[in-house]
């Protein structure tokens, strides 16, 4: 059990935990998801630490085929500027490792903002905290554990 996994099943949110066998090799995690889970792409999302000009990390969750608008993010959060968080200070901040960061569980709560396309789907896929591991929820329920706003964040 990861402590993403631990939170949902506290909170008795709705979900199913997935899991596959991690290439080491391979730094596509998201990809990989899709790929040995047979998922549709656009239900896979991947977890991004951005670092804003306010000093404060925040999260973007968006679909693993698309990528991150800073911009867009930045606005969503009241920031002017994001860049991306560098790994280790991701690694600090949400107690998990590239590739297996979760929005769900991490060590300091971070500002979250899910990509609006989660709410066309029933649920999504996130990382449950270690590479190999995902966790499929209601994208509303990921919105209410994280407490994240939804805006669109991808280019």
């Amino acid at each position: 059990m990861t402590p993403a996994i631990d939170v949902a099943r506290k909170r008795s949110i709705e979900h199913r935990v997935h899991e596959y066998g991690h290439d080491p090799g391979n730094d596509s995690y998201g990809a990989e998801a899709v790929e040995k889970l047979g998922l549709p792409a656009e239900t896979v999302f991947k977890t991004l630490i951005v670092s804003l000009n306010t000093g404060q990390l925040a999260v973007g969750v968006l679909p693993v085929s698309s990528k991150l608008s800073l911009k867009r993010i930045a606005a969503a959060l009241g920031a002017k500027k994001a860049t991306m968080a560098d790994p280790l200070e991701a690694e600090r901040a949400t107690g998990y490792v590239p590739g297996g960061i979760s929005p769900l569980g991490q060590k300091k709560r971070l500002q979250t903002v899910i990509d609006k396309s989660a709410l066309d789907f029933a649920t999504i896929h996130v990382s449950a905290g270690r590479r190999g591991l995902e966790i499929e929820l209601a994208p509303q329920d990921l919105g209410t554990l994280t407490g994240a706003v939804f805006d669109g964040i991808s280019q």
